[in-house]
């Protein structure tokens, strides 16, 4: 730090003047992560000042240490972070990636899931977002981990966003609330283009704040990322210096035009979708959490669980989700992920589950369980799912919370019937909804789905103190599956009847 500016910020994660709320005071050299912050959270000064000398907060201390002639941290080898849970504190040095200096991010998440633990609330890796209905609005959260949907699922057009990325969940007279831990979106740009991301498109390319990190630039001012409008740059500047097409890195890896995590950072009041209760510091009340991850073979597009236990065991501390090539040179390596929270966990896991199972219990209405896969494919590798029929899955959540359509009850959960999901195509994309579609997306892949109860346990027997629901409700689902098995094969009609 000798010589270098000291840039001190005070931020409130939460809203502000809310039970939610938790003040936060960042130290840096980098005007990078603290012009970020500054577009990620609500500002802080006025919540010190409001809670008087003894305020508890989250300390974050940061440098990028030495640059080099491109101001980038050159001893990359001594880069470090630290997390002290018991003093609520975060250093960082020798870095400058996001992901380890914007420390109110994901390093701030890990010392609110340890508070959160200790005091009987959750922190999660969540979206929270409102679905319009004939009833009004049912807000709901979801957690999903990289690639697999989750900005997409929140910034859906005709909805409404109240957060992208991390919430904490609290229990207020009877109901479960929640609040969007942040003020605006530190998004993956790859993948974004005026088809697929209208909203997110239309803010990429108009006037206003916005940092974007890791894409492809000319000398000219134009930007390019992957799957960006239009064709490719012929050459430009990047995270690797002067690109052309076919560039190759040290090890002689093609460079793609853009870095996979290439990143934009945009206030979320910039968005035309933007819910009014952004800033409501009672939050806003959750009836419903959806988990989902990338999944070719086992699981359908859409389910809900049983109940409030059947939910968190089955759909959230069993999540896996598939790497793709671009995340780790690698695709369909299947990673176990619970709860989207694996990384950030500052608790065991198995505390980690108690506390969620136990947070269903003591409220009026526990919010409904969904598990959802966006990558179902069929065996010949193709995707049985449009990128827009997310659409149709939130609306069938919507109208199931609100008690207004059925469910076929199967051994791993309720899927929609047949000639509900046909309306929902029909009213909400104007497309017709065919029976064989809907056969070959609800499947039931018995031997998958037993497989995957094999290797989720075989996973938490190698950790400690997990509770006893775990196994009792794995094995029960087995058993039925095992009996379905035995009377129906391998696959299963969703028209077909089970006893």
């Amino acid at each position: 730090m000798k010589g270098k500016t000291l840039i001190v910020a005070f931020f409130c994660l939460g809203p502000e003047n809310s039970p939610f709320s938790i003040p936060c005071l960042q130290l840096t050299d980098s005007f990078y992560v603290a012009h970020s912050e500054n577009i990620l959270y609500r500002q802080g000064f006025n919540e010190f000042v409001r809670r008087g000398g003894d305020v508890s907060f989250f300390k974050f201390i940061h440098s990028s240490g030495e640059l080099d002639e491109n101001n980038t941290s050159k001893n990359l080898d001594k880069r470090r972070v630290f997390i002290d849970i018991e003093d609520d504190t975060v250093y960082s040095v020798n870095t400058q990636y996001g992901g380890n200096t914007i420390g109110l991010k994901k390093l701030a998440m890990r010392l609110a899931i340890n508070k959160a633990s200790d005091e009987g609330w959750l922190t999660e890796h969540m979206l929270v977002m409102g679905i319009n209905g004939v009833k009004g609005k049912t807000y709901i959260a979801g957690a999903y981990p990289s690639l697999c949907g989750k900005t997409s699922t929140a910034m859906l057009d005709g909805e409404s966003i109240v957060g992208d990325d991390i919430a904490y969940l609290r229990k207020v007279k009877g109901e479960i609330r929640a609040v969007n831990v942040e003020n605006g979106m530190f998004g993956i740009i790859q993948g974004i283009n005026s088809k697929d991301d209208p909203i997110q498109w239309d803010i990429l390319n108009s006037d206003g704040e916005l940092i974007v990190s890791n894409i492809l630039v000319t000398d000219e001012g134009k930007t390019y990322w992957i799957n960006h409008d239009g064709e490719p740059l012929a050459k430009g500047r990047n995270h690797s210096g002067e690109w052309t097409p076919g560039k190759k890195d040290a090890k002689g890896n093609v460079i793609p035009p853009s870095h996979p995590n290439a990143r934009f950072t945009v206030s979320l009041e910039r968005l035309p979708n933007v819910d009014g209760n952004l800033h409501n510091p009672e939050g806003v009340t959750i009836r419903g959490i959806i988990y989902g991850g990338r999944d070719s073979d086992t699981s359908v597009p859409i389910e809900q669980s049983f109940d409030w236990v059947h939910g968190i065991i089955t759909k959230g501390a069993s999540l896996e989700s598939e790497t793709t090539a671009a995340a780790l040179g690698k695709e369909g390596v299947r990673v176990f992920n619970p709860m989207s929270s694996l990384e950030f966990l500052s608790v065991p896991v198995g505390k980690y589950i108690k506390d969620n199972l136990a947070f269903g219990t003591g409220v009026d209405r526990t919010p409904v369980v969904f598990g959802s896969n966006y990558f179902i494919r069929d065996k010949e590798g193709n995707f049985l799912n449009e990128k827009n029929d997310k659409k149709v899955w939130l609306k069938w959540i919507e109208k199931r919370i609100n008690g207004e359509v059925g469910a076929i009850k199967r051994p791993t959960g309720l899927i929609p019937e047949y000639k509900d999901l046909a309306l929902l195509f029909a009213e909400v994309l104007g497309i017709e909804y065919t029976k064989d579609a809907y056969e070959k997306q609800f499947m039931l892949r018995v031997r998958e789905n037993i497989a995957k109860i094999d290797r989720i346990t075989e996973i938490y027997s190698k950790f400690e103190d997990i509770p006893g629901e775990l196994e009792e409700v794995l094995f029960a689902q087995k058993r039925r599956l095992e009996k379905v098995l035995a009377d129906h094969g391998e696959y299963v009609s969703p028209f077909t009847k089970i006893a």
